[in-house]
């Protein structure tokens, strides 16, 4: 140390008066002495180790500063040491007591002139002054910490009248830290930009800064003693002053809790986030709680605007995933229901214009909003909560309703502008969105958006996602009716083209089925290219066709009308089954182009062209059974092999060679002939049958062949039989089924002549002819049919070659066949008035009901049929029919 401070007041003359304003301090300091002492006595808490310095009355100054006294004798040595100086120099009493003070703490470079003050001091001067000192070592021979102490120095006398002293020492290192703790807790409370208050230990402000105050009102002081309950609401203050009892008796720091209420002045609720934490005395006793609190209102509108952005882009997202996945017109209002009951309204509903639904593009009323509307979606999240229509009645999914004109839901359709509709007295729902569907500038319907009461009420955002969720659900929507309309005319198409009811063919028992694609599971599936048609051809025979366009659409069943009708023509020209289907190909090979076949072969040498021309490839089998011979002729492009089962033998898959898919050309087909036993079953059908995604195709045939184990029940009975069997292993594609069980042509039906090649063979023919026909009971056939047998006798005679084959079949109808060996097709014509003949087909046309010509593959067969009597069709008289040509 270089010397002592300066900082010091002293005594010019040690006077009484001195002397007595010394005792006073002494005095002081004395007291101040007994207080603690009291304090102790009274069970006050003290630091770890203080057995007898314990805190003073609360708030005393004495628990943050470390005061100590000692006295000094005359000697000018220690005689008195107080436990505090014991703390502060940590020396025991009986190490102090006897000890030189100048010794014991000056450096020795100051001790001069310490005992120099000492002197002075003892004879009757005060003195105060900064002295730094060093605490001697606890061990021997060590040096102790350098410390800092303000002094106070006072003369007095003891009891034997000897001058003395006593010193009241501070440490000031405890003082600058108070000073610093000060200056900055005043800034802090006096500047912080967030409300600040000091609550006692009966919850009352004992200080508030002016942040608080300038929000509350009045100056800091104006808060002093008020409580939580003079700011907040009386709910919200008693669960505050509950969480700071909480506080200040467990010492658990409370941090962003949350308070709302209002400021003087104003009906705005405010919401504040709170952080409170207890505060402790210096000697750790608590003394109140912290109140830090910063105004979040602004914070907590943001929140939740973000967290309603984040919740409507959330419902968008999910609406754009969910919406629309379905064709189906009620699957697609349901899915937008279930995107925003409960995560944006409480109840809503979706209807739509009836007129629309109904395939009307202008329904009337459309425009003003008046027009019938049904409902096809409903959705609450409260249990019986009826969603009431225009008259006020609760309306149900898919009944038909509509709003007065000047309700507010006729009014959003009439604008196509959303409208709010308040909720009815004393109702469950709070308000309503009527929000139009529009899609391609039209509306299409309304949805309905509800909120219960107690809900949010719904803002301007809210209105805006509405109407986007509306607009993609009317999108989605619109095309889903497009989509059923012209689903639905397709599938008219599909059905118009295939055979209306059960077909009849002579000596064939027929069943048949239909299914479109996915009419399994329920579900409406796209038309498909499939079909199958019987075909009666002349002499009681009949084409059993089925065939299936690669594809589907509207695409796939026009291609099938195609080439369904093509079949029938080319059936009706009696070709034999692979010219029947080479000729299929070449028109297959022209659907795609413009222009034909003859375009599309062109195309197909010009690749680029070839690119640009559509391909429609088909499957078809095609057979010609002849109820006569039993016989069944069977050709076939690419289908799966038709499926024989004969009686009291199991199924089996004809081997018939399968050849090129039609529209692939080039490949000629081949034809099979198998005679078929009395009572067989025949199979043909489509691969929608067999095949799907979860069935490989050689399981599904073999699950088909196995169904058919009992073919002698009726036909009808098989077909479902069929169809319940294999559920599993169809569904996703079309599916037809034609069934046939043979029944040939009894011998007794069947008239069969040969005629030599001479003029006494016309009259031989009509004499078979009536005693046929005599034996079959058709008398009023037997004038006609001599008639007729003759004039194809005699152009057999006149016009053909080899010998004449006449054959009578009785069915449904009665056929008679002239065969011959020429290859010349008989062509009728119309005879002059002048001509001798030339009418002997034109009389054939008149009598017959139908009548006409095949080739053979040894010549030709002229044909005509007539009707059997059944007292309702009248025969055409010959003699009438005669005359008529002339």
């Amino acid at each position: 140390m270089s010397e002592i401070p300066a900082k010091a007041t002293e005594s010019e003359d040690p006077s009484d008066g001195a002397r007595t304003a010394a005792g006073a301090l002494a005095a002081d300091a004395t007291e101040a002495l007994a207080r603690a002492a009291a304090g102790a006595a009274a069970g006050g808490a003290g630091r770890p180790g203080d057995a007898l310095w314990q805190s003073s009355p609360p708030g005393s100054i004495y628990d943050y500063i470390k005061v100590a006294s000692f006295s000094i004798g005359p000697d000018g040595l220690v005689d008195q040491w107080s436990l505090r100086a014991e703390q502060i120099f940590g020396i025991p009493a009986d190490r102090a007591v006897g000890m030189d003070p100048v010794e014991a703490f000056i450096d020795p470079d100051l001790r001069e002139n310490g005992q120099r003050r000492m002197a002075e001091i003892l004879d009757g001067r005060e003195w105060t002054g900064v002295v730094p000192f060093r605490m001697p070592d606890p061990e021997e021979g060590g040096r102790g910490e350098d410390g800092l102490a303000e002094v106070y120095v006072m003369p007095t006398r003891n009891k034997g009248g000897e001058k003395a002293a006593v010193c009241i020492v501070v440490d000031v290192r405890t003082l600058r830290s108070i000073e610093t703790d000060l200056a900055a807790s005043q800034a802090i409370f006096g500047q912080s930009p967030f409300g600040f208050l000091l609550i006692d230990t009966e919850l009352k402000v004992r200080r508030a800064n002016q942040r608080f105050a300038s929000i509350f009102g009045g100056s800091p002081d104006d808060h002093r003693g008020k409580g939580v309950h003079d700011y907040l609401p009386r709910a919200e203050a008693d669960r505050v002053s509950a969480t700071l009892r909480r506080v200040l008796e467990t010492g658990e720091s409370i941090t962003d809790m949350h308070v709302t209420g209002h400021v003087p002045g104003s009906e705005e609720r405010r919401h504040w986030s709170i952080n409170l934490y207890r505060v402790h005395s210096g000697s750790g006793r608590p003394i109140g709680i912290a109140w830090l609190g910063t105004d979040i209102t602004a914070r907590r509108a943001a929140a939740r605007e973000a967290a309603a952005a984040r919740r409507n882009l959330a419902l968008l997202n999910e609406a754009g995933a969910r919406i629309g996945n379905s064709l189906d017109l009620e699957t697609t209002a349901r899915e937008l229901l279930d995107v925003v009951v409960p995560g944006f309204c409480d109840l809503a509903t979706v209807d739509l214009y009836q007129g629309l639904l109904a395939g009307d593009e202008t329904p009337p009323g459309l425009a003003d909003g008046s027009a019938e509307l049904r409902r096809v979606a409903f959705a609450s999240a409260v249990s019986d909560a009826p969603f009431r229509g225009g008259s006020g009645e609760p309306v149900g999914v898919g009944a038909v309703h509509h709003y007065p004109f000047n309700s507010p839901c006729a009014d959003a359709l009439r604008t196509a502008r959303p409208k709010t509709v308040p909720g009815e007295e004393g109702g469950l729902v709070q308000s309503t969105l009527a929000v139009p569907m529009v899609a391609h500038d039209t509306v299409v319907g309304l949805a309905q958006f509800a909120r219960t009461k107690g809900s949010e009420p719904f803002g301007d955002r809210d209105r805006d996602l509405a109407v986007e969720l509306a607009a993609r659900a009317a999108v989605c929507i619109d095309n889903a009716r497009l989509y059923r309309r012209e689903h639905e005319r397709a599938l008219i198409l599909q059905r118009s083209l295939l055979p209306p009811g059960d077909p009849v063919a002579s000596g064939l028992d027929i069943a048949c089925r239909y299914l479109p694609g996915n009419a399994s599971t329920g579900r409406t599936g796209e038309v498909g290219g499939d079909w199958f048609d019987v075909i009666e051809l002349p002499g009681h025979r009949t084409a059993l066709v089925v065939g299936d366009v690669m594809g589907r659409g509207l695409r796939a069943a026009v291609a099938m009308g195609e080439l369904r009708t093509a079949v029938r023509t080319l059936a009706l020209l009696d070709l034999e089954p692979a010219e029947v289907l080479s000729a299929l190909d070449e028109i297959a090979r022209g659907l795609g182009t413009p222009g034909g076949v003859q375009q599309a072969t062109r195309a197909a040498r010009r690749p680029r062209e070839a690119d640009l021309s559509e391909v429609y490839l088909a499957t078809c089998v095609y057979a010609v059974y002849d109820s006569v011979t039993r016989r069944c002729t069977f050709a076939n492009a690419g289908h799966l092999p038709p499926v024989l089962v004969e009686p009291g033998e199991p199924a089996l898959m004809l081997d018939v060679p399968p050849g090129m898919p039609l529209g692939v050309g080039g490949e000629p087909f081949e034809e099979v002939e198998v005679e078929l036993p009395e009572g067989a079953l025949l199979a043909l059908y489509t691969d929608g049958l067999v095949e799907s995604r979860d069935h490989p195709l050689d399981e599904g045939l073999q699950a088909f062949v196995g169904a058919l184990t009992d073919p002698s029940r009726p036909l009808e009975d098989v077909c479902d039989h069929v169809l319940n069997t294999l559920d599993t292993h169809h569904g996703e594609d079309d599916i037809a089924l034609l069934m046939a069980r043979v029944q040939g042509l009894p011998a007794e039906s069947v008239g069969d002549w040969t005629l030599p090649r001479e003029p006494r063979s016309v009259g031989r023919a009509r004499e078979y002819a009536r005693g046929q026909l005599l034996s079959w009971d058709l008398e009023p056939l037997v004038d006609t049919a001599e008639l007729l047998v003759s004039e194809l006798v005699t152009n057999a005679l006149r016009y053909g070659e080899g010998e004449i084959r006449l054959r009578l079949l009785l069915d449904r109808t009665l056929v008679c066949e002239v065969w011959d060996s020429g290859l010349v097709q008989p062509r009728r014509r119309r005879a002059r008035d002048t001509d001798e003949g030339g009418r002997g087909l034109q009389l054939v046309g008149l009598l017959s009901a139908a009548w006409g010509s095949r080739r053979t593959p040894r010549g030709k067969t002229v044909w005509f049929e007539l009707p059997l009597p059944d007292g309702e069709t009248g025969l055409a008289d010959p003699a009438e029919a005669l005359l008529s040509l002339f």
